[in-house]
């Protein structure tokens, strides 16, 4: 019987991945546990405090194997002004690291996020400041779905 050809996709960057939900004002941290499965809201950098510096710092300090943003498109995958900006400022950030930088879909993450925080009977403030950090690890955890560590043979693993 033939072998069916296998889907050509980017490689996973590695096991311990950084989530990023990029914003104008807040950017949003999740990290996936040390198998790679299980995404986790981390923090939320405030750009007003802080910068792409501290990501940087965080990345580092989790010893991560690359960078997953989630890219804003739109419900017709179309991308728009808000995907450019992310595509720029995750290129600005992709030259300050020394790991792989991907994108993945966050269609409706905040949304999600903000459904959470208000069934769990968060009050409107602290859903805000919430929000990015589990919208990331929203995106993140269907990035480790969709990207699940290959477990065939060792020489396999990512």
């Amino acid at each position: 019987m033939p072998r069916r050809p296998r889907r050509s996709r980017p490689p996973r960057p590695g096991r311990k991945l950084v989530g990023l939900d990029l914003g104008e004002r807040r950017i949003g941290i999740a990290i996936s546990d040390d198998t790679g499965i299980i995404a986790s809201p981390d923090r939320i950098v405030d750009l007003q405090r802080g910068g792409l510096a501290d990501i940087v710092a965080r990345v580092r300090e989790v010893a991560a194997d690359g960078v997953v943003v989630g890219l804003p498109v739109s419900l017709s995958g179309d991308e728009g002004f808000q995907a450019r900006a992310t595509r720029a400022q995750a290129a600005e950030l992709e030259t300050l690291l020394d790991v792989p930088v991907v994108f993945w879909d966050e269609t409706l993450t905040s949304a999600i996020a903000d459904r959470a925080l208000e069934q769990a009977g968060k009050r409107a403030r602290d859903r805000r400041i919430q929000r990015d950090a589990i919208a990331a690890a929203i995106m993140l955890q269907s990035y480790l779905d969709e990207h699940p560590l290959r477990t065939d043979s060792p020489a396999d693993e990512w």
